[in-house]
């Protein structure tokens, strides 16, 4: 029975366990009973792959582009529509995604309040791959803006101030002072922003559906896999392969976002 004083390191461990355990399972699950070897040859598993890395990586480079000034826009102002605006870009974070799904449906589906002039432009969103990015991007990209506001809200100003005085543009200030200040940030809400995308299931599923090739990502291929003959095996199988590509891809994202010498 551990002592007292060993609470402080035998918690924690056990809370590390509770994440370990069901991934190791996960994995011998895959060894004894699933099937990995024949999922690693079949054409769905890896046209779902490719379509969820393809998505994931736009939705995280659309996230980029457009939630970093957004970010540093709400974090420079003091006005409360700019805390209203960040409070509103959380919700996604707590909505159920099927709600998520459901509310894209209303807007962009064929019979959303912009589904009549889309299609008079030629334009159809829904069940098209297009629809699995603008729903990756909707339920993946407020973890980046909250982690770029807050990195930006963080800052001290005072360095911005410095670089005015020296006569260095706006422009400039954003790209040789502010972004080198909260890089780290950043980098932790792309890595967050692209794992979200990836996983992804619920408001895909209702507003792209599951078409094998266009919009059946990962995630969606294991729920077909558990609903089909395969079952739980061809399930697990599937989900084993995701489970190491995506560490794979995050390992080397950490990687590449981390500056050199930040951790040891």
């Amino acid at each position: 029975m551990p002592r007292r004083d060993q609470w402080w390191v035998v918690l924690p461990v056990l809370f590390g366990v509770f994440f370990l355990l069901p991934l190791i399972g996960l994995g011998w699950f895959a060894i004894t009973d699933g099937d990995v070897a024949s999922e690693l040859g079949s054409s769905t598993t890896w046209d779902a792959l490719r379509l969820s890395v393809l998505t994931a990586t736009l939705t995280l480079v659309l996230a980029i582009v457009l939630g970093t000034p957004l970010a540093y826009l709400l974090a420079s102002s003091e006005a409360g529509w700019a805390r209203l605006t960040a409070t509103l870009l959380d919700l996604p974070l707590v909505l159920p995604p099927v709600v998520s799904g459901i509310a894209l449906l209303t807007v962009f589906g064929r019979r959303g309040y912009l589904g009549d002039p889309l299609s008079e432009a030629g334009i159809t969103l829904s069940f098209t791959t297009a629809a699995v990015v603008l729903a990756q991007l909707f339920v993946a990209a407020p973890y980046y803006v909250r982690a770029a506001y807050a990195g930006f809200t963080a800052m001290d100003p005072r360095f911005e101030g410095v670089a005015y005085t020296l006569g260095l543009s706006r422009w400039r200030t954003f790209r040789s002072v502010t972004l080198p200040l909260v890089w780290p940030a950043l980098a932790g809400g792309a890595v967050l922003c692209w794992a979200r995308a990836l996983g992804e299931l619920g408001a895909t599923l209702l507003f792209a559906g599951s078409l094998p090739g266009r919009t059946q990502t990962m995630p969606l291929a294991i729920l077909s896999a558990f609903e089909s003959s395969a079952g739980l095996a061809g399930a697990v199988s599937i989900a084993v392969i995701l489970v190491a590509f995506a560490l794979l891809l995050l390992v080397l994202l950490h990687r590449l976002s981390t500056p050199s010498g930040a951790y040891r």
